[in-house]
C-alpha cells in the first residue's frame, strides 16, 4: 500500500514537473513584464515626487513674490506718508504738488498720478496736470494694460490719493529669471486680470499649466498673485522612456512567440527521440544477442542488458572500463591481450571469432564475438561496435552429442561382446564338461589301478575343481547375459574374498603387492549370488593392481591392498577394498561408475559399472572414498540372509525380487 502510494507522489510530482517544463517558454516574457512594472512603479514614484517638488517650488515662489511686491507696496506707502507729512507746507495748488520731491520720485518710479482732495472730496491738486507731463519712463506706461490701483493716505480731514501701475508694480517687484519660469499676474476675486506681465496671458489658454494663487494683502484688497507655470509637464506615460518600454514589451511578445514555437518544435523533437530511442532501448534489451561499443583505446562506452547479464555485472560497472576485463579469463590474459590489440587495430576476422569468457559467479563462457566500425557523424571512426552470441550451450550440445555418439558406439561394441561373451559361453560348456568328464574318468582309472601317488591325484583333483568353477562362471555369465535372475543364496563373504583372491595370486605377486585382512569374526551369512560377488571382488582388487602399477611409488612406501569385512547394523555386511595406490583425486563414485568412464588408457569404463548394478541388483549400496592406506577405498553392503524371512516370503517374495532384479538390469542397460 505505502509503496503504491509513494508511486503515485512521484508520479504526480513528474506530471506537474512536466507541465511546468513545458511552460518554461513565458519565462522571459514574464520577467519583462516585472521588469516593465518595477520601472512604471519607479516613473510614477519619481513622478510624483517630482510634481511633488514643482508644486512646493510653485507655492514657494509664489510666497516670495508675494512678500517682494507686499514690501515694494510698503516702500511706496512709507514715501506716500513722507509726503502727506509735507502737505501743510506744499502750496495749495498743482505746480507746487509737482514741484514735491516725493511726487517727482514717484512719478518716475511707478506713481500715475496723486490727488490732493479736501474734507468735501474736491480736488485741491493733481500731479501731473497732464497724463503726459508724469515722469514715466518711455514705455512703462505702454506696457501696462490700463487698470491702476489706489493707495490712499489722511491728513487730518484731507486726504491724498495716490494712482499707480500694478503692471509697473509686477513688473519692478518679480524677478526675471521668475518670469521666465511663470507667468506672473495679478488678478481679482472675480478672477479678472488686473495686471500682467504677458500680452496673452497664459490661463486663457487650455488647461495643462500648473498655476498657483496667493492673496498680496491688505494693501490690495481683493487682489491676488497668480504664478502659472509656463512649462507643461506631460503625464509620465506619455515619456520617452515609457514608450521605449513599451516598445520593448511588444518586441519581447514577439520573442516569446517566435521562442514558443521553436519550443514546440524543439519538443515534439525531443519526444520523437526520446519515442525512439525508447523503442531502440527496448529492442537492445529484448535482443538475445550481447552488444558492447569500445573507443579506440578498448574503453568500454556502452553494454546492453544481454552482455551484463551474459558476464554477471551491472552497466555500471562495466562502463569506463580498460582492458584488461573482468570477464576475461585469469589463466589466459596475455593471449587475450594480444587478441584484443590485434582487434583493435582492424585485424579482427570479419566472420566473427570464438572467445572464452568469465560469469561473474566464475563458470566459463564461449562467446562469438563480431566487430565492425563505430562511425561518428562526421563519418570518422571512434571505436568498434561488437555482438556477442553466447555459444556455450551449443557447445555444450555438441559435447553430449560427440559423448553420445561415442556410448553409442561403446554401446554396439558391448551389444556384439555380449552376443560373443553369450555365444563363447555356450560354446565353452561343452568342452569345459567333456575336460570334467576326462578329468574324473582318469582319476577313477587310476584308483582303480591302484595308483597311490598322492602328489598327481590331488593335482588331478585340482583340476576338476578349477574346471568346474569355470563351468559355473561360464553358465552363470551366460545367465546374467539372457537376462535370468542371479541365483541368490546364503554365502559366506569372507570365504567368497579369499576365493577371489586365490584366483589373483599370481597377479598379485607379479605386481609385488601385498595383500592384508582384516575380516571380523563370526560375520554372518549375506543373501547374494556367490559367483557375481566373487566377480565383483576381482574386478575391484584388479582395479586397485593396476592404480599402484601405473601409479610412481612413494618414498618409504610399501603397495599394498587389505580387504576388510564387517556387519553395518543388524541387516547388512559391509566389505572394503582399500590399496595404497595414487588415491580418488577428488572423483565420487557416482564419476567413477559412470558407463564408459575409465582412468585406463586401455580400460572400457565399464566394469565398475557393471559391479555397481550387481550390487544394486542384490538391494546392496556401494560407495568409494580415501583409504587410510592413503590410496583408494572402495565399499560395497551386502543385506544379511534371514532363512525365517525368507520363509515368511514364500514364493511371492521370491518372485516380487525376481521382479526387483529385472527392473534393475533394465535400468543398468538404460544406462548403457
Amino acid at each position: 500500500m505505502l509503496a503504491t502510494q509513494s508511486i503515485a507522489v512521484d508520479t504526480a510530482h513528474s506530471v506537474r514537473w512536466g507541465r511546468l517544463r513545458r511552460m518554461l517558454w513565458l519565462l522571459p516574457l514574464l520577467s519583462s513584464l516585472l521588469f516593465v512594472a518595477g520601472v512604471l512603479a519607479w516613473a510614477y514614484r519619481a513622478d510624483s515626487a517630482e510634481r511633488q517638488d514643482r508644486h512646493t517650488t510653485l507655492i514657494a515662489d509664489a510666497l516670495s513674490s508675494e512678500a517682494q511686491l507686499r514690501d515694494l507696496l510698503g516702500v511706496e506707502i512709507a514715501h506716500l506718508q513722507d509726503l502727506a507729512r509735507q502737505l501743510p507746507q506744499l502750496p495749495r495748488t498743482s505746480a507746487g504738488l509737482a514741484e514735491n520731491y516725493e511726487v517727482t520720485e514717484g512719478l518716475r518710479r511707478m506713481w500715475l498720478g496723486v490727488t490732493w482732495l479736501d474734507a468735501n472730496n474736491r480736488i485741491i491738486a493733481h500731479a501731473p496736470e497732464q497724463s503726459g507731463a508724469s515722469g514715466l519712463r518711455v514705455g512703462d506706461q505702454a506696457d501696462g494694460p490700463g487698470v491702476s490701483a489706489h493707495l490712499t493716505q489722511t491728513v487730518g480731514k484731507e486726504k491724498l490719493v495716490l494712482r499707480y501701475s500694478p503692471a509697473l508694480l509686477l513688473r519692478r517687484g518679480i524677478p526675471w529669471w521668475l518670469t521666465r519660469k511663470y507667468d506672473v499676474q495679478l488678478i481679482d476675486s472675480n478672477e479678472q486680470v488686473i495686471a500682467s506681465l504677458d500680452q496673452a496671458p497664459l490661463r486663457t489658454e487650455a488647461q495643462g499649466h500648473e498655476s498657483y494663487m496667493v492673496a498680496v494683502g491688505t494693501n490690495m484688497p481683493g487682489a491676488f498673485l497668480e504664478l502659472t507655470l509656463r512649462e507643461v509637464v506631460p503625464p509620465f506615460w506619455r515619456t520617452l522612456p515609457l514608450v521605449l518600454m513599451a516598445g520593448f514589451l511588444g518586441l519581447m511578445l514577439a520573442a516569446t512567440l517566435l521562442l514558443r514555437r521553436q519550443v514546440v518544435r524543439i519538443s515534439r523533437a525531443e519526444a520523437a527521440w526520446r519515442t525512439e530511442a525508447a523503442w531502440r532501448q527496448a529492442m537492445e534489451d529484448s535482443a538475445l544477442v550481447g552488444l558492447r561499443a569500445r573507443d579506440a583505446e578498448g574503453r568500454i562506452l556502452y553494454v546492453n542488458r544481454t552482455f551484463c547479464h551474459m558476464v554477471g555485472l551491472s552497466a555500471d560497472k562495466l562502463v569506463g572500463l580498460r582492458p584488461p576485463m573482468p570477464y576475461w579469463p585469469p589463466d589466459a590474459l596475455d593471449e587475450v591481450m594480444l587478441r584484443n590489440k590485434r582487434n583493435l587495430e582492424g585485424r579482427a576476422p570479419r566472420d566473427g571469432y570464438e572467445a572464452l569468457w568469465c560469469h561473474q559467479d566464475g563458470r566459463r563462457l564461449n562467446v562469438m564475438v563480431f566487430e565492425s566500425p563505430l562511425i561518428d557523424a562526421n563519418g570518422q571512426q571512434t571505436g568498434w561496435m561488437g555482438s556477442i552470441i553466447d555459444i556455450t550451450a551449443r557447445k555444450q550440445l555438441e559435447e553430449r552429442e560427440r559423448h553420445q555418439t561415442e556410448a553409442m558406439a561403446h554401446q554396439a561394441r558391448l551389444t556384439t561382446l555380449g552376443e560373443v561373451a553369450s555365444a563363447l559361453a555356450h560354446q565353452l560348456n561343452q568342452p569345459l564338461t567333456v575336460i570334467m568328464g576326462y578329468n574324473a574318468g582318469l582319476q577313477r582309472m587310476l584308483t582303480d589301478a591302484g595308483y597311490d601317488n598322492q602328489a598327481v591325484l590331488h593335482a588331478l583333483s585340482q583340476q576338476g575343481e578349477q574346471a568346474a568353477e569355470a563351468g559355473r562362471i561360464v553358465r552363470r555369465i551366460r545367465e546374467f547375459l539372457t537376462r535370468r535372475a542371479p541365483q541368490r543364496e546364503a554365502c559366506d563373504l569372507a570365504a567368497i574374498a579369499r576365493r577371489a583372491a586365490d584366483l589373483l595370486k599370481r597377479d598379485l605377486r607379479t605386481a609385488q603387492v601385498d595383500l592384508r585382512w582384516a575380516l571380523a569374526p563370526g560375520l554372518p551369512q549375506v543373501f547374494a549370488d556367490p559367483i557375481l560377488m566373487e566377480q565383483v571382488l576381482i574386478n575391484l582388487i584388479r582395479n586397485a593392481v593396476d592404480a599402484m602399477v601405473g601409479a610412481s611409488p612413494r618414498e618409504g612406501s610399501v603397495s599394498s591392498i587389505r580387504i576388510a569385512a564387517q556387519s553395518s547394523g543388524e541387516r547388512f555386511v559391509r566389505m572394503d577394498v582399500e590399496d595404497s595406490g595414487p588415491g580418488l583425486h577428488g572423483r565420487t563414485v557416482d564419476a567413477l561408475s559412470a558407463p564408459f568412464y575409465s582412468t585406463k588408457s586401455d580400460g572400457m569404463g565399464m566394469g565398475l559399472a557393471i559391479c555397481r548394478s550387481v550390487i544394486e541388483v542384490h538391494h546392496g549400496g556401494m560407495d568409494a572414498g580415501g583409504s587410510s592406506l592413503g590410496g583408494a577405498r572402495f565399499s560395497f553392503t551386502l543385506p544379511v540372509f534371514d532363512a525365517q524371512l525368507q520363509g515368511q516370503q514364500g514364493l511371492q517374495g521370491l518372485l516380487q525380487s525376481d521382479l526387483d532384479d529385472e527392473d534393475a538390469r533394465a535400468n543398468l542397460e538404460g544406462e548403457l
